[in-house]
């Protein structure tokens, strides 16, 4: 399993990036990205401090682990320049915190992290047919959340990416140890969404191809 979108005390998820590695790995996952809620005060903070964790001993644990962040709450004009600034920064990879219906988001995020070529767009809520083939076009993956409220617009997101061609992965947006669910759940929850198994089994491949093209981000 592969999750590419977790939070630790960074932001407002409940463990300390050691702690949420060694919980991933007993909970059966190969790698993980953590990927804490970031803006322009605290992206340099957040990347230069889990990168000392994973330059330094990570792989220790014995699970790929990417350092991140998740963009959010971004005006949607500013959201290309902070992709950049985190880049510059050193994320090796690029969450975007997509107009999911459980948070008043601003309009048109998810079409600025689309533009801003983040590589997982979450949560996405009500994207648009639009949105969606750009998201293909780009290679920007929708993500499916097993996150309780995020979820709730997950088949819409499924038959959009399914019938124009986008590529999903399977989230947990993990903020605390009980959010990294079993692969019985994370696979029921892509069947509620209107995934088949082989479109389970695609996510994954995505997910990690994913960490395959970040983890070379230096």
């Amino acid at each position: 399993m592969i999750d590419l979108h977790t939070h630790t005390t960074f932001s407002d998820g409940e463990l300390i990036p050691a702690e949420l590695i060694r919980r991933a790995k007993v909970a059966g996952y190969r790698a993980i990205a953590i990927t804490d809620h970031a803006d322009a005060s605290n992206i340099e903070f957040l990347v230069k401090n889990v990168r000392r964790l994973t330059d330094a001993y990570a792989h220790y644990f014995d699970v790929e682990v990417l350092a991140g962040v998740e963009l959010t709450h971004v005006p949607p004009a500013l959201m290309a320049g902070f992709a950049d600034l985190a880049r510059e920064a050193g994320a090796q990879i690029i969450v975007a915190h997509g107009e999911t219906v459980v948070e008043p988001v601003a309009q048109g995020t998810n079409l600025a992290a689309i533009e801003a070529r983040v590589d997982v767009l979450a949560h996405p809520g009500l994207i648009t047919e639009i949105e969606v083939r750009l998201a293909a076009e780009y290679g920007v993956a929708l993500e499916i959340t097993t996150r309780r409220g995020h979820s709730y617009a997950n088949g819409h997101v499924a038959a959009l990416a399914r019938r124009l061609g986008a590529k999903l992965v399977i989230d947990n947006d993990a903020h605390a140890p009980g959010d990294l669910v079993s692969r019985e759940l994370r696979s029921r929850v892509g069947l509620g969404a209107g995934l088949s198994q082989d479109d389970i089994a695609q996510a994954a491949l995505n997910a990690w191809e994913i960490v395959e093209r970040c983890r070379g981000r230096r």
